[in-house]
């Protein structure tokens, strides 16, 4: 696997390194041993996957406060998706920066989110499915979302959403009292 760090630190863009012959190719989409040696998180607990039905859908902008904050690796399995991760780390410089980057089922590439980062994505292609490792169990009771187009953030999405939920959309303007508390 070949790690490129994102503009933010922490944040990764995974690309899988195959080896093919006649009959197509094999490649490993984790590893232990080579997270660990990036200083990636290596325990992971849950496996979600996401389906998309339209072009537009807009799902986020997700993430946990702690102690149940989590790490994300997301790769794209059909389709196509512009993944997002928003620094929420109030501690660092670069507090409030996002990242996006295309992942498509031809590309293989996946996203690294680190615990701190909400996450989120928009679909580019009808029937999109998207696959997620995650460190560390749901938990309702630290579960907060950043609406997809808080000014403070104004997050650059490649395409106009025609389908966020209703939740998604209700997410207030941020304040850090209420989102990181």
């Amino acid at each position: 696997m070949k790690f490129t760090p994102a503009p933010i630190p922490g944040g990764f863009v995974i690309d899988l390194e195959p080896i093919g012959d006649e009959r197509g190719f094999f490649s490993r989409m984790f590893c232990e041993t080579e997270f660990g040696k990036a200083g990636l998180e290596t325990r992971f607990v849950q496996m979600n996957d996401s389906y998309s039905a339209n072009k537009g859908t807009l799902r986020g902008l997700h993430y946990q406060l702690a102690p149940s904050a989590e790490v994300k690796v997301v790769r794209c399995i059909r389709g196509a998706a512009w993944d997002v991760i928003l620094d929420l780390r109030q501690d660092q410089p670069t507090f409030g920066q996002w990242f996006g980057a295309e992942i498509t089922a031809e590309n293989r590439r996946a996203m690294y989110v680190p615990r701190g980062f909400a996450h989120g994505f928009i679909t580019l292609r009808d029937d999109t499915e998207l696959v997620y490792m995650v460190s560390d169990f749901y938990d309702k009771a630290r579960e907060r979302g950043v609406r997809w187009n808080d000014p403070r953030f104004a997050v650059g999405w490649p395409i106009e959403p025609t389908v966020v939920s209703a939740r998604d959309q209700g997410h207030p303007d941020f304040d850090p009292d209420l989102h990181l508390r």
